[in-house]
């Protein structure tokens, strides 16, 4: 027996042999890999199963087929799935080489935008543009371009040796997320620009950017963020309405108060899938911004803590691949998309329960919308393929003998092995 559980009582014991095996498993080279991949496949199934809870009620509402924003969920994930299968097993090298393609298709989709007759016009904000009868939203595009760029660009500059130099840490990163930003602003999307703000610093703090330079950065932002709130009416109403009282349920904080009524509503474990009253035009966006206030109506306290937990667990394995994996570029990268996925949750999830503003940022993979579904499938396929770069990852992955493919084709005899 181990010396250190030789004085202890039996039941101390199997928590302590638990407690080791846990650990042990957790210190697995494949162990961010599968817990990616687990709690993508998971937050994925749950975002089909949720799209056509909610979204048929809607379509049903407006003449259209009850599978039709299903269809285009499902059309989502059928092309994103293969992406993400295709970054995960891509080399580092590969998204270094498209990181100034991307940034450039980012920067010339949010310009289309702008030009009428070219951009798709919603609510007063031009977001789209229509391609194959599809809208894409370049500013999701724009989350990866970010990343991927700001990746690229430090990494060279840490081997060249130019980050002693703060002015090398913010030049050029700094100007290229600013015009990003406002690129996107032009689109009137607060949150997206918020969320690329994220991208930014976990960048800057990767790279161990000074205390002063890094305030300083923090306080630009916030004075940028005061001046784009106050800038446009409904904005301010929306964080004045948020600090003060809730007022009518059917009046300017509707969303809000609505999202409240259906999440208690829903108990412990739920009214049923399915079952909703929000989901009836009570809670608006309930497809997209407010998809969790259905979830916690539907699947209760039991099913929010849940969901809550899985990204948790991505925040995790995220920020273990960044400290585990040798590289630079990886390091920098696995950072930023988990920065962005899990906060861009937690500002989703903190709207809809009333604890931050309403800013309109989708639930990563559950949400409704055909381009954050792809960007974050691609964006989660890179982080496994930084999990790839873990010290004893590839050995295990060799270990583990031919992927699932080989193994179906060869069960279906069209393998062929060279000898």
């Amino acid at each position: 027996m181990h010396p250190d559980l030789a004085e202890l009582d039996l039941p101390e014991q199997d928590f302590r042999v638990q407690l080791r095996t846990w650990r042990a498993l957790l210190d697995r080279p494949l162990t961010s890999y599968y817990l990616v991949l687990g709690i993508t496949v998971l937050l994925l199934g749950l975002g089909l199963v949720m799209v056509q809870s909610t979204a048929s009620v809607a379509d049903l509402a407006a003449g259209l087929s009850p599978y039709s924003d299903f269809s285009k969920q499902l059309l989502g994930a059928a092309i994103g799935l293969p992406l993400m299968w295709v970054a995960a097993r891509s080399s580092p090298r590969l998204f270094r080489a498209l990181a100034y393609p991307l940034l450039a298709v980012a920067v010339v989709g949010l310009c289309l935008t702008l030009i009428h007759g070219v951009g798709v016009t919603q609510n007063g904000a031009s977001r789209w543009i229509d391609i194959g009868g599809q809208q894409l939203q370049p500013s999701e595009f724009a989350k990866l371009a970010l990343a991927m760029w700001g990746a690229d660009l430090l990494a060279r500059k840490d081997r060249f040796g130019q980050l002693t130099d703060w002015r090398h840490m913010l030049v050029p990163l700094m100007p290229g997320a600013g015009v990003l930003c406002l690129l996107v602003m032009s689109g009137d999307d607060l949150g997206t620009t918020f969320i690329l703000l994220v991208i930014f610093l976990a960048l800057l703090w990767v790279i161990g950017t000074p205390g002063r330079v890094f305030s300083g950065v923090l306080i630009l932002m916030a004075l940028a963020m005061v001046l784009m709130i106050v800038s446009a009416k409904y904005r301010f109403q929306r964080l004045t309405g948020f600090l003060a009282s809730p007022g009518s349920a059917t009046g300017v904080n509707m969303q809000s108060i609505q999202g409240k009524y259906a999440i208690g509503s829903g108990g412990w474990f739920g009214v049923g899938l399915g079952a909703s009253g929000g989901k009836w035009g009570w809670v608006p966006e309930s497809t997209t911004d407010f998809i969790f206030a259905i979830i916690g109506e539907e699947l209760g306290l039991v099913g929010t803590l849940c969901v809550t937990f899985l990204y948790g667990g991505l925040a995790f394995a995220g920020l273990r691949i960044a400290r585990r994996v040798p590289d630079a570029f990886c390091r920098l990268g696995a950072t930023a998309i988990t920065a962005w996925i899990v906060v861009q949750a937690a500002i989703n999830i903190g709207a809809v329960i009333g604890v931050l503003p309403i800013t309109g940022v989708p639930l990563p993979l559950v949400s409704a919308g055909l381009s954050s579904l792809l960007v974050t499938l691609v964006g989660l396929g890179m982080l496994m393929a930084f999990a790839r770069q873990e010290p004893g990852a590839r050995e295990a992955l060799a270990a583990r003998g031919p992927g699932w493919p080989l193994r179906v084709l060869s069960w279906l005899g069209l393998s062929k092995r060279r000898k």
